[in-house]
């Protein structure tokens, strides 16, 4: 189970991004979903899995690709 769960610094990592901006992300609503336990910020990997996915584009002009279909996603 603990394989399936990433620390702020270990998805830090992942994305190329600093605790602290996964901590600005988290309090503006704009992270994946989280579990915070006994003060400690948990990412399950399924959850991060699902946000990159929901986030990719082909190009800066597109919407979102989900599933291969093109579909506005609001920011």
């Amino acid at each position: 189970m603990a394989s399936d769960l990433l620390t702020p610094e270990e998805l830090g990592e992942r994305w190329r991004v600093s605790p602290e901006t996964l901590r600005y992300w988290r309090y503006n609503a704009k992270s994946p979903i989280y579990i915070k336990l006994n003060g400690s910020i948990l990412y399950r990997i399924e959850d991060i899995l699902q946000f990159e996915k929901e986030h990719l584009r082909r190009h800066t002009a597109d919407n979102a690709i989900i599933n291969g279909v093109e579909g506005k996603v609001k920011d």
